[in-house]
């Protein structure tokens, strides 16, 4: 009966027009999905700058460490808080009725969520090889790309099809990313391939987060809990058979109070980002967050330069930055007027 009805065409233009304007509502941004999408660009940017400074300022090797450093804080604060009964895991599940158990979610959740888990394990460890090996300016600049990846994996996913303004705004991001690099595309196969495989884990990622939360009930504190419970053993059995564990505990400036409160301070946002990312994306949705993404790449180039140095002053990068934030403007002025 149900299927008979979704079948019946509407009655009249008007009906037809407000069956529209009732879609148009529904998809554009309200006022909590434009701080939540606020929110995130801002931390991001801090994000970057603390794994850049610990990376090349104090030339810390090991970029798994620093994966491995944020997981532990993060099942920490979720551990305490979930047994505090502060937050719950799932959607279903009311703070009263928290249980104490030191499982938190089922071994069939675990498994559910594994292939996801999996997927931010290599987003995550490819993305601090990135920022190492790739100046901030140009890193950000490849990064854009994500848009385009995540677009495909929203049709392949769920047969999303976007309209023709987003699809244009999300042309001239990628036309402005082009240009920003054409004179510095001196073409370093390994940084560049590693940029390119971190928008293809990012876009997969964030495709499939909304979806995962439907099926398994989880909410987002639940799948960041499955994917630190999942990736961080996985992660440390690794360091520890590379010997890079051993090594830390050797580097010159483990003890240094700079160089802690820098890896501190990653862990922290790190653990924010993980949350921001989850509501951004169920909020708004996938591609909003990839375009949120390259909004705040203009302030993460800008300052990276200011910071760490990069590309030279050129009149090509400068186009291509001022064509990646117009196109990243457009699209939000689309989410938010509902196209």
């Amino acid at each position: 009966m149900e299927s008979e009805k979704n079948l019946m065409l509407p009655l009249s233009h008007e009906d037809s027009k407000q069956n529209e304007e009732r879609q148009r509502k529904v998809s554009a941004m309200t006022k909590k999905g434009v701080f939540v999408a606020l929110s995130y660009m801002a931390s991001s940017v801090l994000l970057v700058m603390f794994n850049k400074a610990a990376l090349s300022s104090y030339n810390f090797p090991f970029a798994n460490v620093i994966t491995l450093s944020q997981m532990v804080f993060a099942f920490m604060i979720l551990y305490v808080m979930k047994s505090l009964k502060m937050i719950s895991f799932t959607t279903s599940e009311s703070l009263s009725g928290c249980s104490n158990s030191a499982v938190f979610v089922s071994f069939r959740t675990l498994a559910q969520t594994l292939p996801l888990a999996l997927t931010y394990l290599l987003f995550m460890v490819v993305t601090m090889e990135a920022v190492r090996g790739i100046n901030i300016p140009m890193y950000t600049t490849l990064r854009r790309t994500v848009v385009a990846f995540t677009m495909v994996m929203e049709y392949f996913l769920s047969g999303h099809i976007h309209s023709r303004v987003v699809v244009g705004s999300v042309g001239i991001i990628i036309a402005g990313a082009f240009v920003a690099g054409a004179r510095d595309f001196t073409f370093d196969s390994y940084s560049y391939s590693v940029v390119f495989i971190e928008n293809m884990c990012k876009a997969v990622y964030l495709a499939s987060v909304s979806r995962l939360g439907k099926s398994s009930g989880l909410n987002i504190f639940g799948i960041v809990w499955c994917n630190v419970v999942i990736c961080g053993p996985i992660l440390f059995l690794w360091s520890l058979l590379r010997g890079d564990l051993q090594t830390t505990l050797n580097f010159p400036y483990f003890f240094y109070p700079g160089f802690q409160v820098v890896m501190l301070l990653s862990c922290a946002f790190t653990f924010f980002i993980n949350y921001i990312v989850v509501l951004n994306t169920t909020i708004n949705s996938a591609l909003t967050q990839a375009i949120c993404g390259n909004l705040k790449d203009v302030f993460t180039s800008g300052l990276g330069w200011l910071l760490f140095g990069g590309l030279p002053y050129d009149l090509f990068n400068i186009l291509g930055q001022v064509l990646g934030f117009l196109g990243s403007c457009l699209y939000a002025y689309c989410k938010l007027q509902g196209k």
